[in-house]
């Protein structure tokens, strides 16, 4: 399996507010996997929460935003796509500091330059959170 950066993807964000470490696979305009692995020094960890840190579930969804980004692809003449909508997500188990997180997204529909994406993030197979993030071009 190849990793790529997801820069080299076209993935507009930059560090510090970049949650994909990592490209599994991408085949524009259908699907994407990542990971990422945040660090026990990432200085939300101080506040979230303090003795018990926790990933934030809006880091989580940012991260899954970012691959349904990804799997995007560029939709050309220098623009890119922002998050419009989070539907149903659902977080059900914790993430960890240094926990690898596999991110995917699927889409499932477009419309009017909307682009709806199933996502989900595991940990060791498992599911930590789910639901569905629609984006636009900017």
């Amino acid at each position: 399996m190849s990793f790529s950066d997801p820069i080299q993807h076209g993935l507009p964000h930059r560090a510090p507010f970049i949650f994909v470490d990592r490209v599994l696979a991408a085949e524009p305009p259908r699907n994407a996997v990542c990971e990422v692995v945040f660090a026990s020094g990432t200085p939300f960890f101080a506040g979230h929460f303090p003795n018990h840190p926790l990933v934030p579930g809006v880091i989580l969804t940012e991260a899954l935003a970012q691959t349904a980004g990804i799997a995007a692809g560029n939709p050309g003449n220098g623009r890119n796509y922002h998050l419009a909508a989070i539907r149903q997500m659902k977080f059900v188990a914790q993430v960890l500091p240094e926990q690898t997180i596999r991110l995917e997204a699927t889409a499932r529909g477009s419309m009017e330059g909307l682009l709806q994406f199933e996502v989900r993030a595991t940990v060791d197979g498992n599911t930590a959170a789910e639901g569905v993030v629609i984006l636009a071009v900017a």
